[in-house]
């Protein structure tokens, strides 16, 4: 697929091509101030079609980005380096962004905390001792109170009751609260109020302060940090108590801090959960954290900016260098590129520059001596195209030798199947008929594969052929199976090369008498089958052509009703599974007895079903043909 830069409007989509329109037809109504209220409409469609063509054109145009290789590495090096470096300043400013928030409120908590444990030390020791000086000890209370919280009240009742200040409202605690302190919320005229507030009780005395916890006691905490607030229940302070930022990398920090706070009126129900804010800065919070303030910081952050810019100029740089890494890659790419364009236009002349002695140019003399080697391997192609016609051609002329139908006979039915491992086959099987009824039948396997034993084949079928021809309607008994295969053997041993011979079967079946004259010269041993008895037909002279004069002779065997007689070829015998073990005349054997009552197709179609399921693979290792006998 090549990239298309071209942009015209035919190649506009309807989108786009509705944006244009309808932003044509805003401008017509602006320009001439006609209809204000469809100019409305018009404005809002075009916003919308704009945008949406937009995302079309992006998307295409990000596509047209990264479709040479050298932008699509340069993509990837963005996302492999750059963005991650980003990421990970992304999260140190986060971490250090939550790591300052945490730093701050754990300083203002741990402050309020002190404070309100004054509260609490103040509330039970007015406890224990009230009676013994009640004003003096209340002096020395209301001093350490009020350099804690500037607003309290103060309410002590038992044997010397207090109040303060003098008007103060406050009344006891709900009989559900005993020695507490902390934080509560207390129902008002205007609503929830929070306090800081502690209650002890001893000896018949009970003590409670209560402190309003205001924006101005927060904002003095912890000197210089900032803003603290709690969020619904303070108000911001009039003034920011926020530090002016030292540089630009000073950022200003709000962090929230959850905390549960019971109320007043119902100690019993769940604490209601407020936050803590906190507005500072990171110089505040170091400063604070290391006894230092401004100076300590701008030496920091200045080291800080120039460890960032010495960082931003590595990875620059480190761009760059990739960038030329890449245009030195890409360039020898593209001349690939252009090389495969000629090739798929069918010119193997084409070479392309080799420059170099890296990979890259390894590659580039790898591509030329590729596409010199297809316009050898084209030529080569076209011949092996012409020889699979031929042999195409043969294996329709060998199908037409092989006999189509079967000669009637009253009481013998043939059946014959050859599965061959190549185009063409160099087995045999022929079925004839004979005078008065008579039937010939043979099998052969012919030495070697291919033409030439698939031609081999056609002279032995033609010779047979030839020779029964001549019988002129002769009766059977003068035809002899012995002297036909021997006439056979001299005719293959003169016309044929001494490499050249073949194993044969041949069988003269006399219908009168149901007997089956025989000659096996060299081939595998047929299987008969006579009720229980099974007997094999033995071999009763060598193989033909291979021999100027051979002996070959011939036996009779008598066909009783229901025998089945089963000649094959090694192409069933010999396979081999993967352990290197043949499947064997006695796995043979069990098919024929099993399948010996079942159809002739079905006997021959099993049989070849289990030599292939033995070998365990999807081609033949050999032609396989079986020729089935039985007796009606």
């Amino acid at each position: 697929m090549k990239r298309d830069d071209d942009v015209s409007w035919g190649r506009l989509g309807r989108i786009e091509k509705l944006f244009f329109v309808v932003m044509a037809i805003w401008a017509l109504l602006f320009f001439t101030g006609m209809a204000q209220r469809y100019q409305t409409l018009a404005a809002v469609a075009a916003i919308l079609m704009g945008v949406i063509a937009i995302v079309k054109i992006g998307r295409m145009a990000m596509r047209n980005l990264i479709w040479r290789l050298r932008n699509r590495l340069i993509v990837a090096y963005l996302f492999i380096a750059v963005v991650p470096i980003v990421l990970i300043l992304a999260l140190m400013l986060v971490t250090s962004y939550a790591l300052v928030g945490q730093i701050a409120v754990y300083m203002v908590q741990k402050d309020l905390d002190s404070r309100m444990d004054m509260l609490n030390f103040r509330a039970e020791s007015l406890a224990r001792a009230p009676a013994q000086d009640p004003q003096r000890g209340l002096q020395r209370a209301l001093t350490g109170l009020r350099r804690s919280f500037p607003v309290f009240e103060l309410l002590a009742t038992g044997e010397q009751p207090l109040r303060y200040p003098p008007d103060s409202k406050l009344s006891p605690p709900p009989s559900a609260w005993k020695n507490t302190s902390g934080l509560v919320t207390k129902k008002g005229p205007n609503g929830d109020h929070l306090y800081a507030w502690a209650h002890a009780e001893q000896g018949g005395n009970e003590v409670t302060i209560l402190a309003p916890i205001t924006a101005e006691l927060l904002s003095g905490l912890v000197a210089g940090i900032g803003d603290i607030t709690v969020l619904g229940k303070t108000r911001l302070p009039a003034m920011s108590h926020v530090p002016a930022a030292v540089n630009a990398l000073d950022f200003a920090v709000r962090y929230l801090y959850p905390v549960f706070v019971p109320s007043w009126e119902n100690p019993q129900a769940d604490p209601q959960k407020l936050y803590l804010v906190v507005d500072t800065r990171y110089s505040a919070v170091l400063g604070i954290v290391f006894g230092q303030k401004a100076d300590w910081s701008d030496v920091m952050m200045t080291s800080l900016l120039l460890l960032v810019g010495v960082f931003l100029m590595v990875e620059m740089a480190s761009l760059w260098a990739g960038v030329k890494l890449t245009r030195a890659i890409t360039g020898a790419v593209h001349e690939l590129y252009e090389g495969t364009q000629h090739v798929r236009e069918g010119d193997f002349n084409y070479r392309i520059p080799v420059k170099g002695t890296d990979q890259i140019a390894e590659l580039g003399s790898s591509f030329n001596t590729m596409t010199e080697n297809l316009g050898r391997l084209i030529v080569v192609a076209k011949e092996k195209e012409r020889l699979e016609s031929e042999l195409a051609i043969a294996r329709d002329v060998q199908n037409q030798l092989f006999p189509k139908d079967v000669p009637f006979t009253k009481s013998l039915e043939l059946k014959g199947v050859c599965s061959p491992a190549r185009m063409v086959s160099g087995d045999y099987y022929d079925f004839m008929a004979l005078p008065n009824d008579g039937l010939a039948f043979a099998i052969g396997d012919v030495a070697g594969k291919g033409i030439s034993a698939a031609l081999l084949m056609a002279t032995i079928q033609s010779t047979m052929r030839t020779q029964l021809s001549t019988a002129n309607g002769s009766p059977l008994n003068p035809l002899s199976a012995a002297k036909m295969v021997a006439i056979l053997n001299r005719q293959l041993y003169a016309t044929t090369s001494l490499e050249k011979y073949a194993t044969f079967y041949f069988a003269l079946y006399d219908e009168a008498l149901h007997t089956l004259t025989y000659t096996n010269a060299g081939h595998l041993a047929p299987m008969l089958l006579h009720g229980s008895d099974l007997e094999m037909l033995d071999s009763t002279g060598t193989v033909v052509g291979a021999f100027p004069v051979a002996v070959y002779e011939e036996k009779t065997v008598t066909l009783e009703q229901g025998d089945v007689l089963l000649a094959y070829t090694d192409g069933i015998v010999e396979p081999e599974n993967v352990y290197g073990e043949m499947f064997g005349e006695d796995r043979l054997k069990d098919l024929l007895v099993k399948y010996a009552r079942a159809d002739s197709a079905e006997l021959i179609a099993r049989t070849m079903e289990a030599v292939v399921q033995w070998t365990g693979e999807g081609e033949l290792q050999d032609d396989m043909t079986m020729v089935v006998a039985r007796r009606l």
